[in-house]
């Protein structure tokens, strides 16, 4: 009776799972469904006029993507921005590569205590963030300058960084590394030519987020910038808060679409490193 018990057991399991699974990716659906709603408003807006914002278009044109394009202002904050952003995504990869390998290989006392420390500005609210670097900055003059937004963005997306190549090397195989120390690699040679190309995936998936990260975001920009200094993020929100131009529409649309790509882009190269092993 037991033994007839347990395989009748066996055999509902799976179709209990299986329920479970379906009502969770119905909720996922509608979730994103109400979080992309949002874009699915403002896409039809950005191909209406230059007068005013209306849903549905009366008219669809290309005018407010012709008004951002021949605009030099907005032109000169997204080029400024893609700057900051390419400066801060290189800055945090230089820091978090290195750092992520150290602590995934590495046992040291304090190991747990350096982790949740580097970790922090995910767990800390990024307005804490911004108030504590505006203060900061005003101490030693960095507010309103290239060093400073470039230092605070590098600061946000390093942890970001740290977690995506620290997924990578806990998949890498040790056994080559040990290999390479045994006929007496240096441990600087190891990382830079058995480790670095096996984490290609990871660098570019990394590198990819960092940047967009960095592009995106507002917050710590609206408090540590100045006018020599301003990105397209806070140019946005200020025209918002001033005056509602029709050309935010397409400019939020043309944000949408790089997102889409680099996700996309990310996916592929997750897929690519999948398909390798």
């Amino acid at each position: 009776m037991t033994s007839i018990a347990s395989q009748q057991a066996f055999i509902k399991a799976p179709r209990q799972t299986f329920t479970k699974g379906r009502i969770v990716v119905g909720l996922a659906t509608i979730l994103y469904i109400y979080l992309l709603f949002p874009s699915l408003i403002i896409v039809p807006i950005s191909f209406g006029n230059r007068v005013e914002l209306v849903f549905p278009p009366t008219y669809y044109s290309l005018d407010l993507y012709r008004a951002y394009f021949g605009s030099t202002a907005w032109l000169t904050v997204t080029y400024r921005s893609a700057t900051y952003a390419l400066l801060a995504s290189a800055l945090a990869m230089a820091v978090g590569v290195p750092g992520a390998y150290a602590l995934a290989r590495a046992n040291f006392p304090g190991k747990r205590l350096l982790v949740l420390l580097i970790l922090s500005p995910m767990l800390v609210p990024i307005v804490v963030i911004s108030l504590g670097l505006y203060m900061y900055y005003l101490r030693i003059s960095l507010t309103g300058t290239v060093t400073g937004l470039v230092l605070a963005h590098a600061m946000y997306v390093t942890p970001f960084v740290i977690l995506t190549i620290s997924a990578g090397i806990e998949n890498l195989d040790e056994r080559l590394e040990k290999v390479a120390i045994i006929m007496g690699a240096t441990q600087w040679r190891v990382f830079r030519q058995v480790v670095l190309p096996q984490l290609v995936p990871s660098l570019i998936s990394a590198g990819l987020f960092a940047f967009l990260m960095s592009f995106d975001e507002v917050v710590i920009a609206w408090f540590v910038t100045g006018p020599s200094t301003l990105t397209l993020p806070v140019k946005m929100y200020s025209s918002i808060k001033w005056e509602i131009e029709p050309v935010l529409a397409a400019i939020a649309t043309i944000l949408t679409v790089l997102a889409i790509v680099i996700c996309l882009a990310t996916a592929v190269v997750t897929r690519g490193r999948a398909r390798a092993r």
